[in-house]
């Protein structure tokens, strides 16, 4: 089970990958859309790529609630156990 830390190292990556963000900015407390200006389009590439990264399923009705990078992480960690 990886940590917190790693898994938001992770998501860091793919965020960059995606939306060009600095993964230096991807903090626990960031909004993907209002403090890391991700679109709706690059918010569903970086879901899917999470899923793949982290063997996890994130339904739609769940992703709609990923508001902040800890939102996700905190996903991922109880969908990931």
């Amino acid at each position: 089970m990886p940590s917190t830390e790693e898994i938001r190292t992770d998501l860091a990556d793919i965020v960059n990958e995606v939306a060009g963000v600095p993964a230096s900015d991807v903090q626990l407390d960031k909004s993907f859309t209002d403090d890391l200006d991700v679109d709706s389009l690059s918010m569903v590439e970086i879901i899917y790529a999470a899923e793949e990264k982290f063997g996890v399923s994130i339904p739609d009705e769940e992703a709609k609630n990923l508001k902040t990078v800890g939102d996700a992480v905190a996903y991922i960690e109880r969908a990931a156990s």
